[in-house]
């Protein structure tokens, strides 16, 4: 059987209401309400790949200049520009050329590394895309039923200190440990975003503030264990006792590479997030409320139940992006588990503009810029801070999709119908 259409976000799917004319009824699909937040949103995961790519390319250039006009080669060189502007342009290509190859050899390949950890890179770069792949699928889950999971940061916290808890706590025999972490993680993730989902369900409130409030609660909540219950006896900082062998992922390619077999954890969740969206009855009921959530309820849709389920699954994923951090990188919990990766997977769910595979080739775009960001720091010796300007700039162009476009001089392709 077909699978059923759906009108779009503002209208009918022939583009007419019924009735046609001025005093025709309106569709019951028809938004003349909607608010522009959500309008922006749809904005935003709307547009094609080409603006992605275009945004990447242009924070790269805005990037560039800023590493010139910082480097002292360049501010002297400008001191003769009138009498010799060819040493000026040179300094200048020479400042941005050599940090841009720093941070691609070391987030990639560099073979003027003395030792092989130092020259695969790629490997780095996996890594760091490892917790940014899971907690960017919780984004994207959301933001395709029209929600704005903003609260990532909590739910990898907890999910991460449920899975300590199992971790260094617990002595269970060797698989039966790390799977017990992996499900303790994702239940500690789901039930931080379940809270957000039961929220917006019951009583309308709005997941932006909940989720962001829930991610003060979980950062005071784990700093308050690990200076009581979780604290490591023989350490005088807030942090637990390092997690047992039993519940840690396996290095994928021995110790002198730090990634691990969470990776495999985190493309198999891909296949599966990609598979509930498009081949599913749940993921079909979930783009349809994201796509129109006054359609979906006529249409006999559980709008309310829709919100709790997908804010249970993307809590969940955020959960297993905390237990990638801790079984396979840190290894002990502290208050900085989860470090900047949730909100770093907003930006990731956005530049993947919503979609499973996008997500995870932004991620490993994110993890590269990690990897290659210090070694730009200390080959070209080019502030790491040029990376998370380069990341913000993305995304203010993947929020301006319009500016990209009036930029490059795109036209706009308006489709109908629920593909649009």
């Amino acid at each position: 059987m077909s699978e059923p259409q759906l009108p779009p976000p503002g209208g009918s799917l022939d583009n007419k209401e019924p009735g046609g004319g001025a005093g025709g009824a309106k569709a019951p699909w028809k938004t003349d309400n909607e608010s522009n937040g959500s309008q922006l949103m749809r904005e935003i995961i709307s547009g094609n790949a080409m603006i992605s790519v275009l945004a990447v390319l242009v924070a790269l250039v805005i990037g560039g200049v800023l590493i010139a006009v910082t480097d002292q080669r360049v501010v002297t060189a400008f001191g003769y520009f009138f009498s010799d502007p060819s040493a000026t342009f040179g300094a200048i290509w020479a400042s941005i050329s050599d940090a841009y190859g720093a941070l691609w050899r070391g987030a990639t390949y560099d073979p003027n590394s003395r030792t092989w950890q130092g020259r695969l890179g790629i490997f780095e770069t996996l890594t760091f895309a490892t917790p940014l792949i899971l907690s960017g699928l919780a984004v994207t889950l959301a933001f395709r039923v029209g929600l704005f999971n903003i609260g990532a940061q909590g739910q990898i916290i907890l999910g991460a200190t449920f899975a300590g808890i199992v971790g260094f706590m617990m002595e269970l025999p060797p698989g039966i440990h790390l799977a017990a972490v992996v499900l303790a993680g994702a239940l500690g993730g789901a039930i931080w975003g379940g809270i957000a989902g039961f929220l917006k369900a019951k009583t309308g409130a709005h997941e932006v503030i909940v989720t962001i409030m829930l991610n003060y609660i979980a950062i005071s909540l784990v700093l308050y264990l690990l200076k009581n219950q979780l604290r490591d006896p023989a350490s005088s900082n807030p942090i637990s006792p390092r997690m047992h062998e039993t519940a840690m992922f396996p290095l994928l390619l021995g110790p002198n590479y730090r990634v691990h077999a969470g990776l495999i954890l985190a493309i198999a969740a891909v296949f599966v997030v990609s598979w509930l969206l498009n081949r599913s009855t749940l993921g079909f009921e979930y783009r349809a409320i994201g796509a129109n959530p006054r359609a979906a309820r006529t249409a006999g849709m559980l709008v309310s139940r829709g919100y709790i389920t997908v804010m249970l699954i993307s809590g969940a994923l955020a959960g297993l992006a905390g237990v990638t951090q801790l079984a396979g990188t840190e290894k002990l919990l502290d208050s900085d588990v989860a470090g900047s990766i949730g909100f770093d997977a907003i930006t990731v769910a956005l530049l993947g503009r919503s979609k499973p595979w996008g997500t995870f080739f932004a991620a490993l775009l994110f993890g590269a810029f990690k990897a290659g960001g210090t070694s730009m720091a200390i080959n070209a010796d080019i502030s790491i801070d040029i990376v998370a300007v380069v990341q913000s700039l993305i995304v203010l162009f993947i929020a301006a999709p319009p500016l990209v476009r009036s930029m490059f001089r795109i036209k706009e392709v308006r489709r109908e119908g629920v593909s649009a």
